[in-house]
């Protein structure tokens, strides 16, 4: 059975948006185990955590657009998203607010692909 753009692109986006929140915590999860240096692209982390909210955006937008319901499953990650800037980078608070999102990143998905 061949799916339509319209259900594919919701799809893709939410795929996306997963893959760029995975990068950005195993980016971080790296540098806070000394196992990766930036350096002085530092901000490498902070383009993925753009790129995350970004494609969170437009993936939960999908709501509005397409019949694909998986944008109310991402929606809660929004407040994790939200208020990690917050909190210092060097914090146990940062990787525990981080970590939050993940289930709404992994529902979203599954729920995108049924």
């Amino acid at each position: 059975m061949r799916t339509s753009r319209s259900e594919r692109l919701p799809r893709l986006l939410f795929a996306t948006a997963a893959a760029s929140y995975t990068a950005n915590c195993a980016l971080g999860g790296g540098v806070a185990t000394g196992v990766v240096h930036t350096g002085k692209f530092r901000w490498i982390h902070h383009a993925l955590y753009i790129t995350t909210v970004s494609t969170s955006l437009v993936a939960a937008s999908s709501l509005l657009w397409s019949r694909n319901r998986a944008g109310l499953f991402l929606l809660p990650a929004a407040v994790p998203l939200a208020i990690i800037p917050r909190a210092s980078a060097r914090s146990n608070k940062h990787v525990r607010i981080a970590l939050s999102a993940a289930p709404f990143f992994v529902l979203s998905v599954i729920k995108a692909w049924r």
